[in-house]
């Protein structure tokens, strides 16, 4: 991705990356220039979204078909009470312009499907998976691998979630294919194995530690700092506190 210039509101606002060696003002300007589309508008949307705005990321499309509810608000904080009842794009949108409004909003209230999920997702440079069914994740595992576009995809369910990002289009620094969400997860669970939120529960704090953690990947590969979890699962325990990571491989 091209480089844009930052006017002075900008370096004033992004002064602390600008400083830091890894990221300074040309990473800056990479976080200007930067297209990512964020699948959902929810527990870890919320953290993604606000972070990647926050940063500076010049273009953010958010995808949700959902209306904020009640119930969302104990874990998806970029919604308050008064939105009750509004899309959640439009909701997300509003908060995102109030917290700064150099990154341009675009919103796609939509389900992903098989047939808008290349449209939707060519505008962008990057995905970010907060979605929370496996249909849609592998759908969109499919559809970034074929459009070879990085994915950074995480889950949650009670006290714990994991994160990581997929390149499989790329090779590794051994000359190997990087692996696909299918060498993780090779079929989906039967239906009514794995519980939905509603049906577990889950703490809402916990959104924000696996949707911080998708922002700060997203700002890693467009910046170029440090090595990203490409072929590493990220684990999190929050009644432990611990953290663990799992590598795999391309398996074929």
């Amino acid at each position: 991705m091209d480089e844009a210039p930052l006017n002075p509101d900008e370096v004033a606002r992004y002064a602390r990356h600008i400083v830091l060696a890894e990221i300074g003002g040309s990473g800056q300007q990479k976080l200007k220039a930067a297209r990512v589309l964020v699948l959902g508008a929810g527990g870890l949307g919320s953290p993604v979204l606000s972070y990647l705005a926050a940063a500076g990321v010049g273009l953010i499309g958010i995808v949700d078909d959902d209306h904020v509810s009640l119930s969302n608000l104990q874990r998806q904080i970029l919604h308050d009470t008064a939105h009750i009842g509004l899309a959640k794009t439009e909701s997300a949108a509003r908060a995102l312009k109030r917290l700064n409004p150099h990154s341009r909003v675009v919103t796609h209230e939509a389900r992903l499907t098989g047939e808008n999920a290349v449209d939707i997702l060519t505008a962008y440079d990057m995905v970010v998976d907060g979605s929370d069914n496996f249909d849609t994740r592998y759908l969109l595992a499919d559809t970034c691998e074929r459009l070879e576009i990085p994915l950074v995809t995480a889950a949650v369910g009670r006290f714990d979630g994991s994160v990581t990002v997929l390149t499989p289009y790329a090779t590794n620094a051994d000359g190997q294919p990087c692996p696909r969400f299918r060498d993780l997860f090779p079929e989906a669970p039967p239906p009514g194995l794995v519980p939905s939120c509603a049906e577990a529960g889950v703490v809402g704090a916990l959104t924000g530690v696996i949707g911080t953690l998708e922002a700060m990947e997203v700002i890693k590969l467009i910046t170029g700092a440090g090595e990203p979890l490409i072929g590493r699962l990220l684990l999190y325990d929050g009644l432990a506190a611990s953290f663990q990571t799992v590598r795999y491989k391309r398996k074929g």
